[in-house]
């Protein structure tokens, strides 16, 4: 492991670490202080950067927060192989364990929803609480999931400008799209450029299946649901929940990207649940 101090030796410094799994060196931060809040991000090379950079911060007060950066981000480094959740699930617990917290609360986001499920599935020791934000279990069979992740790999491959406006289109609500207006629509359509590492992403979502590892969760879990979600339908969200014992349920009225748009409500529901209480 190697470890950086980003920022003043205080509560609010940023640490930086790696961890080597396989053939990866994994990239990882932590910050604040408390309990461990484990934040997983979804697609895209830019990882917890673009997915956490904004929300971290709300909750480094009662949490020692570690966002770890797996393997198709542009701060990890592996051999450039197909990616499994199982293989990016090990990640996250190289991670958990080399931050040396504990059992931590874990959260995933889209593709770090099915991931972050195969963590507490695989180690159930390691996790104490468990927060699904926009996930899904499976993609074969689900012919509306098959044909979004396909379109995003065909934009991909030969029309990058159109990935990153599809991705933007179906990554936020109407409303919050038109709320912040067009100048601003046309900053977020480059966040999330078709790299390799992204598209390493997206094959992984066309292939996505942890139905046989529902079953094995034991952690306390929040499923959490957006709405007016056009990326991963809400009742995706819903079978999670229907399919994990111990499970609770919340839904936002937001785009896929919920903590973006509703960023109150999501804080809130994610401490209410991290400080023992039920959603």
């Amino acid at each position: 492991m190697s470890t950086t101090l980003i920022a003043p030796a205080d509560a609010d410094a940023i640490v930086s670490a790696t961890v080597r799994v396989a053939d990866a060196e994994v990239y990882y931060e932590r910050t604040g202080t408390g309990p461990a809040l484990v934040l997983v991000h979804g697609t895209g090379s830019s990882g917890s950067a673009v997915n956490w950079g904004q929300t971290r911060a709300r909750f480094t007060a009662g949490h020692t927060v570690i966002t770890p950066d797996l393997s198709g981000t542009d701060r990890t480094t592996d051999g450039g192989g197909p990616l499994t959740v199982e293989g990016l699930a090990a990640q996250v617990i190289a991670v958990i364990e080399d931050a040396g917290t504990g059992p931590v609360d874990l959260l995933g986001f889209s593709m770090g929803a099915p991931v972050s499920a195969a963590v507490a599935a695989l180690r159930p020791d390691l996790v104490r609480r468990l927060i699904l934000v926009s996930g899904w279990a499976h993609t074969e069979g689900d012919e509306y999931l098959r044909n979004i992740f396909t379109l995003w790999q065909q934009l991909g491959a030969f029309d990058p400008a159109a990935f990153g406006r599809a991705i933007t289109m179906t990554g936020f609500s109407r409303g919050f799209l038109n709320t912040i207006g067009r100048e601003q629509v046309e900053l977020l359509i480059p966040n999330l450029p078709p790299t390799p590492g992204t598209l390493r992403h997206v094959d992984l979502d066309t292939r996505i299946d942890i139905r046989g590892l529902l079953p094995l969760i034991e952690a306390e879990t929040l499923v959490i649901g957006a709405t007016l979600d056009i990326t991963v339908p809400v009742e995706n969200s819903r079978a999670l929940h229907a399919a994990i014992a111990h499970s609770s349920y919340a839904e936002i009225e937001a785009g896929h990207v919920a903590f973006f748009e509703k960023e109150d409500e999501f804080v809130a529901l994610v401490d209410g649940f991290t400080r023992g209480g039920r959603a």
